[in-house]
């Protein structure tokens, strides 16, 4: 039986959260691709931690040559979190003929082209499912299935921190300073949550959605972006007046000049399939010329259904590798 060997950049919760839906998952997986997969390497410093997985000490390497250099590994799974050096070994990887999958939207944002031409020069595959929308499958549907249309907008709650904070302030008339800390508490939002709470992480988020959709990248320090730290109850019982909530909304659409983008809090008729969207969950709205409007809905993060997504893509790769 061929043997799909695998590099893992990065052990941290949504590492885990991949490794253990192969894991879980091992023989279904395997069934399909007639194959077996297995994690073969891992960079990453704290391997002293206790994981719930069955990963062994020697299973780790400290320098990404023990990977990238490595001509019996197929593919590598970038879970490193930030800018660099996630982007660079990425792009190592990709031209090294390694193919690459990612949850990383803050270096896949930030180093798009860059990375779209290191996957090209090196004839290899990346993909990031998990990057928007976390289990949700919505790239896939976006440049699959749906790729004959034009789209014409697409509106996205895309931070499950942020919605979170604003379904409990309009739902339990909290205030953001108790929500926030509420949220931490329960692991919803970081110790530090300003690419959450100021925008940023949609802005990423929005980035990848657009270069997709309108074939306009767009780097995400250039979107215009409004995060949720001003929103008061009185912003709220306003908007509940008119028939609306707050959430903080990632759009895009066309319009005759072009595109205009932003992320700003928008307030959204309680009638819009959005308005329903509530704690921390994400969906995305879109419309085409062909299809009309569909929306994707489901857990936005977590390390099962970001896990979840990152493997499916493994298994794609695996099946092109295949034919």
């Amino acid at each position: 039986m061929k043997e799909f060997k695998i590099g893992l950049l990065g052990l941290g919760n949504i590492g885990v959260g991949t490794y253990k839906t192969l894991e879980m998952n091992k023989d279904a997986i395997e069934a399909e691709l007639g194959a077996s997969v297995n994690i073969v390497k891992i960079l990453e410093k704290d391997t002293e931690r206790e994981r719930d997985i069955k990963v062994t000490k020697d299973q780790f390497v400290s320098d990404i040559e023990d990977i990238t250099g490595d001509p019996d590994i197929d593919i590598v799974i970038e879970l490193l979190g930030g800018i660099e050096p996630a982007s660079t070994f990425m792009e190592k990887a990709l031209l090294a003929g390694k193919h690459v999958v990612t949850a990383n939207k803050a270096a896949l944002a930030a180093s798009w082209q860059r990375l779209h031409e290191a996957e090209k020069k090196g004839g290899a595959i990346l993909r990031y499912e998990a990057s928007v929308g976390g289990g949700i499958p919505v790239l896939t549907a976006l440049a699959g299935s749906l790729r004959a249309n034009r789209f014409e907008e697409v509106m996205g709650i895309v931070n499950g921190t942020t919605n979170y904070i604003l379904y409990n302030m309009t739902a339990k008339g909290l205030d953001y300073d108790t929500v926030l800390k509420d949220a931490q508490a329960r692991g919803f939002a970081e110790a530090d949550p300003t690419a959450d709470v100021e925008g940023i992480d949609a802005a990423n988020k929005l980035s990848i959605l657009m270069a997709l959709m309108f074939d306009k990248y767009v780097p995400p320090t250039e979107i215009p972006t409004e995060g949720i730290k001003s929103i008061t109850a009185e912003d709220i019982e306003a908007a509940d007046k008119e028939g609306c909530v707050i959430k903080l909304i990632a759009r895009a659409a066309r319009t005759d000049d072009g595109v205009e983008y932003a992320v700003k809090p928008m307030r959204i008729e309680k009638s819009h399939p959005l308005a329903g969207v509530d704690g921390e969950f994400n969906a995305v709205f879109v419309r085409g010329n062909a299809v009309g409007e569909l929306m994707f809905y489901g857990p936005g993060a977590g390390p099962l259904p970001t896990g979840s997504a990152v493997m499916g893509d493994v298994m794609e790769i695996c099946k092109w590798i295949s034919k």
